[in-house]
């Protein structure tokens, strides 16, 4: 339920309709339970819901009579294979979706006379899980059903929404395919725009240039559009620009999936108007560079996860058999989590009593969603029967729901030792600083060091140096690995290096170089730390999780294979929860047995 969804349900509640609303996010779900949903901006409006679900199938006990679609295309097809399960064979269904086609896909499963489209023309973007602001709506939006056989439903559902000023009109399926070109022309005008160019709607449409790539891209479309048989009128295209000129500063939903890293419904708008082009040999030259360069991105984006997980495994020593085996008749009845409250995110794991993780997840530590960390916890519990907490980090005296408190040095030594027992480094490169832990033959820490710089060389440190730079974190791996570059940032502070980063956008280097210059800068800082090159190193941290190439220059640096641990944002508190199972007395260690001296947590506090 993303802002399209969650402006429908409040106004169609407050219509008089019962509503149910289904998320699969379970935080998201709890935290609508407890406080609503608001609306802010455009419409300001407050509303409770009192059938809220997790998962399609529970739809089954609310029997309704008209299920309304508000995902993306790259989720619709599993979706409608959910619902054609539910029992409701006359169940009605309404793809309130952007793109061409896209009520095609269901009705092939559904068939057409179940199935609904509606044009949307309000916009929003959520500020937390159960805020939506509504950034416009250009009234109104377009019903109808795709062979006219339930037109009395889809005038029903527009008199209501009119009846609640969210204005929408009831139409034939032969005018709902031309309302669907318009407002996927307007999509596709911009969208792909907005995310290869990192701009706001506002800002395209702010600049001459930019608002001549939107005509043009405009003009292929109609073109397009007309040998479908579909006819415009004569100022269709000022019409356009008006409608996108009175658009907010914010990015359209195509550009934000994009620089999140998340699949783009580029298919459905830029690339059917190519497909469409094609079939009536007409060349659409500008729809295909952005429907080519979106896609092109987008495999970039999917590459550099993909190399990060490949860095992960590179070692032969982390393999499918290091989740320890357990008895698949038997079912866990007792779980345990660890919360890590670091500096830059909160992580959570929950393992069950077989040490099994069954949910990972992270929040920012300064979110803007305003989601507490109770409140996760509190989710957690519901939906596991959670038997202890451990809490770590930076801000581990805070969290009041924990049975137990341990230092994240603990922590980290027990998820590596879980699975790398013995004599090791462990390398932890967090958001404001670097630790580095030796353990002995017996996995108890011998000693260990901090980095004496500040946050140099830190996540904040990479964030703030690759932002002056304008380099995208999740691209800076790859670009590094293309540079021969040697020299380092000769600034320890943060400030003054973003300084030097910009003498050297001066001097005209490249940002495979500036990159690299980057990593050899964290390296330089790492190396002054004591590592045993004589013992297994083993990396961990947030930073590690997104930065491979720092695995490749240690490395070269130390002559030695460097494993990077799985998931190694996690391993602080997997290690909590493991502390919390210890507690509990499920694998035969003495409730809090500590694997080092009591003066470790003296020397860190």
């Amino acid at each position: 339920m993303g802002p399209v969804g969650t402006i429908l349900a409040v106004h169609l509640q407050e219509a008089g309709l019962e509503v149910g609303i289904c998320d699969l996010d379970p935080v998201k779900g709890n935290l609508i339970r407890s406080n609503g949903v608001f609306l802010e901006g455009e419409r300001s409006k407050r509303a409770y819901f009192k059938n809220i679900f997790g998962a399609i199938d529970d739809f089954e006990t609310f029997q309704p009579d008209i299920l309304i679609i508000c995902l993306k295309t790259t989720q619709l097809a599993a979706a409608v294979r959910e619902i054609n399960r539910l029992s409701n064979s006359s169940l009605g269904v309404i793809c309130a979706m952007n793109g061409i086609d896209v009520e095609q896909m269901a009705s092939k499963i559904l068939g057409e006379s179940r199935t609904f489209r509606m044009v949307i023309n309000f916009a929003g973007n959520l500020s937390a899980p159960n805020i939506t602001k509504v950034t416009f709506f250009n009234p109104p939006n377009y019903i109808a059903s795709l062979d006219d056989s339930r037109k009395e439903d889809a005038d029903e559902i527009a008199a209501l929404l009119d009846r609640v000023n969210l204005e929408t009109k009831s139409i034939s399926s032969f005018e709902l395919v031309k309302r669907i070109w318009e407002k996927t022309i307007l999509n596709a005008s911009l969208s792909a725009l907005c995310a290869v160019g990192r701009m706001t709607i506002k800002e395209a449409m702010s600049n001459s240039d930019t608002m001549e790539l939107v005509e043009q891209t405009i003009q292929e479309a109609v073109e397009v559009a007309e040998a479908e048989k579909i006819k415009f009128e004569d100022d269709f295209i000022r019409k356009c620009l008006r409608y996108l000129h009175k658009a907010g500063n914010h990015f359209p939903s195509l550009a934000v999936d994009l620089l999140n890293h998340r699949p783009t419904e580029i298919d459905y708008m830029n690339g059917k108007i190519v497909e469409y082009g094609r079939k009536h040999y007409i060349r659409t030259s500008l729809n295909l560079t952005f429907t080519n360069m979106v896609k092109s991105m987008t495999d970039k984006n999917f590459s550099a996860s993909l190399q990060s997980a490949k860095a992960a495994v590179a070692q032969s020593t982390i393999v499918k058999e290091m989740v320890p085996p357990r008895d698949r008749r038997s079912k866990a009845q007792r779980y345990f989590l660890g919360v890590d409250l670091g500096s830059a995110y909160i992580k959570f794991t929950v393992i069950d009593e077989y040490a099994k993780i069954v949910f990972q997840t992270a929040l920012k530590t300064l979110n803007r969603d305003k989601i507490s960390v109770r409140h996760v916890i509190e989710v957690l519990k519901g939906e596991y029967p959670v038997s202890r907490i451990c809490a770590t980090g930076y801000g581990r005296k805070h969290i009041i729901d924990a049975d137990i408190v341990k230092t994240e040095l603990n922590c980290a030594v027990l998820g590596v030792s879980h699975y790398f027992p013995g004599e090791k480094n462990i390398l932890d490169i967090g958001g404001e600083d670097i630790k580095v832990i030796k353990c002995n033959a017996e996995t108890n820490i011998e000693n260990f060091y901090l980095n004496d710089k500040c946050a140099a060389g830190t996540g904040s440190f990479i964030t703030e140096v690759a932002e002056r730079a304008d380099i995208a974190i999740a691209e800076m791996s790859d670009l590094a690995m293309k540079s021969a570059f040697r020299r380092e940032l000769n600034s320890f502070c943060t400030v003054f290096a973003k300084t030097e980063i910009m003498s050297w956008l001066f001097e005209g280097m490249t940002v495979e170089d500036i990159s690299k210059g980057i990593y050899i800068s964290i390296l330089n800082r790492i190396v002054k730390l004591r590592i045993d090159p004589l013992s297994p190193v083993y990396l961990i941290g947030g930073v590690i999780a997104h930065h491979f190439f720092l695995k490749n220059l240690l490395q070269e640096h130390y002559k030695t294979a460097i494993t990077i641990v799985e998931k190694p944002q996690f391993t602080v508190s997997f290690g909590a929860a493991l502390y919390a199972r210890q507690a509990a007395g499920d694998d035969g260690a003495a409730a809090g047995q500590e694997p080092d001296p009591v003066a470790i947590e003296k020397t860190q506090i």
